[in-house]
């Protein structure tokens, strides 16, 4: 408790409040003799703590030795920050951080009302945090006057000078009062955070906090060798394994996000995306459904990578491989914050396991290799944590014990158990089933190739049934998703499935002649498991169709691809005709000049 002793009273109560018995060493350096008053160029990895760190720091800046702020006015602090996200999340942690100051706190960010920004600073704020072009404008506009200020504080000044905010920034340390503090955290820096601190800071005093595998020491990472047909599977399967409270994926395009999304929407889970076509409403209604337990699992670009602090976030997928260390770090840091534990699990196709060392040994990180989790596996826990509900340990109160008797003797025990369970299992989506794994290990991805594989016996087809499923090329349907969902379907493994063909609205596929009944009568009691997806039986083969034939465009439709011209063009001949002369061009008495 020697630490909060060293902070201003009403910081103190305000951590004590929300559970804090210990800081973090970015929070414990903010408090040592040297840093007070201090120009400070801070270098400490995302997930440590820098919000809180930094408003330990300015709090005597700004106080002054009183307890309490006075009368809001011009701002006396400036945080700025890279995105909407964070500046909204640093705004959230200074408001509790300060509550007992009377601290009032404006935000200045792009995508919200700039009207509503500028009404709120006419009123007066101590503090304001807001992006770099946002605040840019509103001091060109003249709405937010900062000849006041005494303290600075750019936050993840890395991150705004790889999004080229680095005019802005520049822009606003210039029109700030010389005689202010400025205080830069980065998880690293670079030559041009070295540079930016050399012309805006005086003296200031260069504070490293742990290194980034101390830091992530809280997260266990692996990662999950899969066929590349099976990583969405293998998504699927990892989200029901762990089944965390709060889950963020990670895809490298917003096309991917919005698939990716799509398909978890669809198999029942409860999920979000967040990515940068979004509005700022649609991102922050995004986050809002994460934190309130409306939804709990978030598909994400690399925008969430950074500042991004979600309660409970347990478990952090890498859909797509993060192409460097720095991205992973980063990625991976949404979980594993302030000494809660996390787990950091990459989904790695085996063509791709190189890519997978290569980026864990850059960022000094070991990863446990293990098989995606299969059907069993997730049934196995399933019935683990059903058994150990802390709810079933709690006897009835006197208001539920008559009618507990009601029920008892109505159904009995074990009727009452049984359908428990149901609704345990049903409120659960199903697993998906994975191809073989241990297959795809025995060889190199190199040495796989269609010319060692075993010939596939097609005489399960002379007798073949066909069926059609109401999905097509407008829907993305392709056979690494069609396939598993067909044979999830009727209960039948891959073997039985033969040829699929894919048309723009619909697709059509075989089933071996004797496995076709039993699929069709499990289609009809189940269905396929994807909302909006059926499939029907067809009478005979599927009809193709027709060759295209085109009149009047100059097509030959008996030799395809062939072009025959309508019309002779200039300059040529028939056949036995005396040689064609172009004839001369003629002028007028008003074109010779």
């Amino acid at each position: 408790m020697t630490d909060f002793a060293l902070m201003a009273p009403a910081l103190a109560a305000a951590l004590a409040s929300r559970g804090y018995e210990t800081l973090t060493p970015v929070q414990s350096a903010m408090l040592q003799p040297e840093a007070r008053d201090a120009d400070l160029l801070v270098s400490a990895q995302t997930g440590s703590g820098k919000t809180v760190a930094f408003g330990i720091a300015i709090a005597p800046t700004l106080l002054e030795g009183r307890d309490r702020f006075g009368a809001p006015g011009l701002p006396l602090a400036l945080i700025v920050a890279p995105t909407r996200e964070l500046a909204m999340q640093v705004r959230r942690e200074l408001e509790w951080l300060y509550r007992e100051t009377g601290a009032r706190i404006g935000s200045c960010v792009g995508g919200m009302d700039m009207r509503s920004e500028r009404r709120a600073l006419a009123d007066g704020a101590h503090i304001v945090v807001g992006t770099p072009g946002r605040l840019r404008d509103h001091i060109t506009r003249g709405s937010l006057d900062i000849s006041e200020l005494r303290a600075v504080v750019l936050d993840e000044a890395d991150e705004m000078l790889d999004l080229g905010f680095r005019d802005d920034l520049e822009f606003i340390l210039a029109a700030a009062p010389a005689e202010r503090r400025t205080l830069l955290f980065s998880a690293t820096v670079p030559n041009q955070i070295a540079q930016l601190a050399k012309r805006f800071q005086r003296d200031a005093r260069r504070i490293t906090v742990q290194g980034e595998s101390d830091q992530h020491a809280d997260i266990e990472y692996q990662q999950i060798l899969v066929a590349p047909a099976d990583r969405e599977n293998a998504i699927i399967n990892t989200l029901l394994f762990f089944d965390q409270q709060n889950t963020i994926i990670f895809c490298h395009t917003r096309e991917a996000v919005k698939h990716l999304t799509s398909r978890l929407s669809n198999r029942g889970f409860a999920v979000v995306s967040l990515s940068g076509e979004l509005s700022q409403a649609e991102r922050t209604n995004a986050l809002q459904a994460m934190r309130d337990g409306r939804a709990r699992v978030c598909v994400a670009t690399d925008v969430a990578a950074r500042g991004i602090d979600l309660p409970n976030l347990g478990l952090v997928i890498h859909a797509d491989l993060p192409t460097n260390p720095d991205t992973l770090l980063h990625r991976s840091g949404r979980t594993g914050r302030a000494g809660r534990k996390g787990i950091c699990t990459l989904i790695v196709p085996l063509h791709r396991r190189g890519a997978a060392s290569r980026v864990l040994k850059l960022a000094k990180l070991t990863a446990t290799t293990v098989p995606a989790p299969t059907a069993s596996d997730i049934e196995r826990h399933n019935r683990e944590r059903i058994l150990d509900d802390p709810a079933l340990t709690v006897a009835p109160n006197e208001d539920e014990i008559a009618f507990v008797r009601e029920l008892m003797d109505a159904h009995g025990a074990e009727n009452i158990a049984a359908a428990y369970l149901r609704l345990q299992l049903a409120a659960r989506p199903a697993p998906e089933e994975l191809m073989e794994a241990p297959v795809f290990a025995e060889r190199a991805p190199r040495e796989r190739n269609r010319d060692d594989a075993p010939p596939r016996d097609r005489s399960d087809f002379d007798n073949g049934v066909w069926f059609r499923v109401t999905v097509g090329r407008k829907h993305r349907a392709e056979p690494r998703w069609l396939l598993p969902m067909i044979c999830k379907a009727g209960h039948i493994t891959k073997r039985a499935v033969g040829s699929i063909k894919i048309n723009d609205t619909d697709s059509h596929f075989e089933i071996a002649g004797d496995k076709a009944d039993a699929f069709w009568a499990a289609v009809k009691e189940d269905g396929t498991g994807e909302k909006g997806v059926t499939i029907q039986k067809l009478d005979g083969q599927p009809r193709e169709k027709p060759a295209r034939e085109t009149t009047g465009t100059g097509w030959n439709s008996e030799k395809k691809g062939k072009f025959k011209p309508k019309h002779k063009p200039k300059g040529t001949k028939p056949a036995g005709e005396a040689p064609y002369k172009k004839p001369k061009k003629k002028f007028s008495k008003g074109n010779q000049a």
